[in-house]
């Protein structure tokens, strides 16, 4: 070892600056190979983040195609690479369903039947008995069979929408207020409300899976929404004013949101950038907007009385808000209703701001239903007026909301309630009146 003050000290410094220049030289040089690898591997597109040549993120990085526009902007006015109404455009019906007749299954709370109207000629056509109050007509995910549920009836019945006629018997599920499909489609969810309920199940059969209970903190479960990548749920507890955030992969409650002692949430849909999730709150007139993943309430459009369903636009460009017209008769549960001051306000996903409203002359009660195939129809059940509006959504499927109108008013039975419009566009069907994927 060299001392202070001895000539060797000198040629042990001059030793250790060479090593030294030659580590950072070799750092450079690993550097620079790193750096040329990647540039090969994202320029061939089998880097480890390049998506599948199918996948939603695939197509939409080689740019906008007719049916999937770039990226939309979110309220803040960013980009977001998410769009999750890519593939529900107008246009994109699956192979399954092109040759399904273009009908409207209208299930009739009070009469225990399904109306069933034709598209083109606005006539009903036929009406079946189905079971105990039928609350929605729900497209199962791999889109073969439409299925009535039929609440106070303990059931579900079959509809083939290749004929649209009762495919068989009704299949026995407890308590079927409402009906929806995890993303991956490996289990239907029973929205069991009355005994607060979510029942996972086989989503052919009906088999009982496994039994979540959402509790009095949840009471009034009703409708559902899903994120974009499949892994939690929030749903609408009506009558405890509050959301359930549910971890889909370990069906368990991941915690509760409350939007106010007299809030009645309806309706939830996702907007298209798939960060901000609408609640229609029936009794505060307009719809909360929910951060999903934050799991937090950040803002509020006022709509109209008692808003209620929610669909988006064939563009995904739009949110349709159907007001039922009612102002809440009573701050005790179960928030009853009046009037008929019905009509439907569009949202903007782009500001989050009102950008049209179609009035219903004379007054009505739109509640639930859908767009059609090519999105230049809403179709939405009179809930308390015994119809089904037709709506003009405006000039190219929606793509000016200004020019929207009602259309005419279709006599149907006693308390239509979700009705589904068929066939639409779409991959999978998440359930309900059709949240198509």
């Amino acid at each position: 070892m060299a001392v202070r003050g001895s000539p060797n000290r000198h040629r042990d410094v001059h030793a250790f600056r060479q090593r030294g220049l030659l580590m950072v030289a070799a750092v450079v040089a690993l550097l620079v190979a790193l750096a040329v690898i990647v540039l090969i591997v994202s320029s061939d597109g089998r880097g480890a983040n390049a998506e599948a040549p199918h996948s939603p993120a695939a197509a939409s990085s080689s740019g906008p195609t007719p049916h999937q526009p770039a990226s939309p902007a979110d309220g803040d006015g960013t980009l977001s690479a998410v769009d999750v109404y890519a593939h529900a455009r107008a246009g994109m019906l699956s192979p399954i369903v092109k040759a399904d007749p273009s009908l409207v299954y209208v299930p009739n709370l009070a009469d225990g039947t399904v109306s069933v109207i034709d598209q083109q000629s606005l006539r009903v056509v036929a009406t079946y008995r189905t079971g105990r109050a039928p609350q929605h007509v729900v497209p199962s995910w791999d889109l073969r069979t439409l299925w009535v549920n039929n609440n106070l009836g303990n059931s579900l019945s079959p509809i083939d929408p290749r004929t649209g006629r009762l495919a068989g018997p009704a299949v026995p599920v407890t308590d079927p207020y409402n009906l929806y499909f995890t993303p991956d489609g490996a289990n239907a969810m029973v929205i069991a409300e009355a005994i607060h309920r979510i029942d996972f199940r086989d989503p052919h059969t009906f088999a009982l899976r496994h039994s979540l209970d959402v509790g009095s903190l949840c009471a009034g479960v009703n409708h559902v929404d899903f994120s974009p990548d499949g892994t939690y749920a929030i749903a609408t507890c009506e009558f405890a004013s509050r959301l359930v955030k549910i971890d889909l992969v370990h069906q368990r409650v991941l915690g509760y949101l409350g939007l106010g002692r007299t809030a009645a949430p309806q309706d939830i849909k996702l907007e298209q950038a798939g960060r901000v999730w609408y609640v229609a709150d029936m009794n505060a007139g307009g719809v909360d907007l929910i951060d999903g993943d934050a799991f937090t309430k950040i803002g509020f459009v006022p709509t109209g009385p008692e808003a209620h369903g929610m669909y988006p636009s064939r563009d995904g460009r739009h949110l349709y808000v159907a007001n039922r017209g009612g102002m809440m008769t009573s701050g005790m549960l179960p928030f009853p209703h009046n009037g008929d001051h019905g009509s439907v306000s569009v949202i903007s996903f782009a500001t989050r701001k009102i950008v049209a409203a179609w009035p219903i002359p004379g007054g009505g009660t739109p509640d639930m239903g859908n767009v059609n195939a090519d999105g230049t129809r809403l179709w939405l059940s009179g809930r308390r007026s015994n119809v089904v509006y037709v709506f003009d959504t405006g000039d190219k499927g929606g793509s000016d909301p200004t020019t929207g109108r009602l259309l005419t008013e279709i006599p149907v039975g006693h308390e239509p309630h979700g009705l589904a419009v068929w066939p639409q566009p779409g991959r999978y069907s998440l359930g309900h009146t059709g949240i198509m994927r």
